[in-house]
């Protein structure tokens, strides 16, 4: 199993409207996506507060790098990344992902 994690770094003035219709689509999506299942993302409540901007994080797993690479390649997901995108710090640059295999 490969385990998908995107923290994000919001611009500030990004809306929790915006961040929940995002979360929502990209949740959407992995419900209809053969290989990938348990999308799991919200806003960090740590009590340590070492996020270091990134105060919001999200999680789906996939049964395989194939299910991962169809995610990614998936038009929905484009539009929805870009928008991840659009709406994070500094770009890309407010973004860590990372894909481990679990």
């Amino acid at each position: 199993m490969i385990r998908h994690m995107v923290l994000t770094r919001f611009a500030p003035g990004t809306d929790a409207a915006t961040i929940a219709s995002i979360y929502a689509g990209l949740s959407a999506l992995v419900d209809r996506l053969p290989g990938a299942r348990g999308f799991v993302g919200g806003a960090s409540h740590s009590p340590e507060q070492i996020e270091r901007g990134y105060k919001h994080g999200f999680t789906i797993d996939f049964d395989s790098w194939d299910a991962l690479q169809t995610y990614a390649e998936h038009p929905e997901h484009k539009v929805l990344g870009a928008q991840l995108v659009a709406h994070a710090e500094g770009g890309v640059d407010g973004l860590i992902v990372l894909d481990i295999e679990v």
